[in-house]
């Protein structure tokens, strides 16, 4: 009843002509948040992020989490969308943060501006986390954030299981080399720089020279028919020129030089986040990888 109330009143003051300013003060007084100096382990986190929200759902305490962003619960982005289901689902609102109380927000370095400012200036704990484009990088944001909400044990033993899976992939049968390029919609790729490409450089699919380099590209239908990849990966199947940019993938040119066994499918839930996805990622492609011709 007063997490009810106290959220019509927020609405309120959000939607009178108010100074910013006037109405995070009646805000802040009204809830009781001011911006004390916070406890080393927070007791309610709330997340505004994907990758986020995977880590907290399965490093922190159950009774340490009050919600979790809309797209934990996704399974065509999430790898934990199963098991977060016993979390709140937060709107994407500062606002409607207020009656959670959270003493530590999570959210992405480049989500919402306007929404970050709103949260600090409320005087909520808010830590941005940078997306991780390798697996260097995955295993330091592990430890960072265990030891950020105090599961740093946690953080080990995940770690732990993604080395194992990571050596699971390893040992998997492959043919001896196999040059591939991801291709979305349009034509783009990803870069050398992005999870995607650490992931199928895991795997031992390369890209083919003169592919984009850094973040990746666009590259023309032409281009692509004379990199020439032995494969094509897709985040899912794409049979029907359904939109325009499945006009690309659909291409008759396409179909011809890479039918389906000529195509691997990477699901997005597995190159979104690197975090406890990356043990599914690995297993994945490791059942992927034993199924192509050698």
């Amino acid at each position: 009843m007063e997490s009810a109330l106290g959220y019509s009143i927020v609405r309120w003051l959000l939607d009178r002509p108010l100074s910013r300013t006037m109405t995070t003060v009646c805000v802040a007084a009204m809830m009781g948040i001011a911006a004390p100096a916070h406890a080393e382990t927070p007791r309610r986190i709330a997340s505004f992020n994907l990758c986020a929200d995977q880590l907290v759902a399965v490093l922190a305490d159950p009774e340490q989490v009050v919600g979790l962003s809309p797209y934990a619960f996704d399974p065509n982005n999430s790898t934990v969308a199963e098991q977060v289901k016993k979390f709140p689902k937060l709107r994407l609102q500062a606002e409607a943060l207020v009656p959670y109380k959270p003493d530590l927000v999570l959210v992405g370095t480049w989500d919402r501006p306007l929404t970050q400012r709103l949260l600090r200036s409320l005087g909520f704990r808010v830590v941005r986390m940078d997306v991780a484009a390798n697996l260097e990088g995955a295993r330091a944001q592990i430890r960072e954030i265990a030891a950020l909400i105090g599961q740093p044990a946690r953080g080990e033993a995940l770690i732990a299981g993604i080395d194992a899976a990571q050596q699971r992939l390893k040992a998997a049968p492959r043919p001896a080399s196999t040059s591939a390029l991801l291709i979305g919609n349009n034509g783009y790729t990803v870069g050398p720089e992005s999870l995607a490409s650490a992931l199928m450089a895991e795997a031992g699919l390369t890209p083919p020279a003169g592919a984009p380099r850094g973040y990746g590209g666009y590259v023309p239908l032409e281009k692509l028919i004379d990199l020439r990849p032995d494969y094509l990966v897709m985040s899912s199947l794409i049979e029907e020129p359904n939109g325009q940019g499945a006009l690309y993938v659909t291409h008759p040119a396409l179909r011809a030089m890479y039918p389906p066994q000529r195509r691997i499918v990477l699901p997005a839930r597995f190159t979104l986040c690197a975090g406890p996805g990356l043990i599914p990622a690995f297993d994945y492609l490791a059942e992927v990888m034993a199924k192509l011709p050698r």
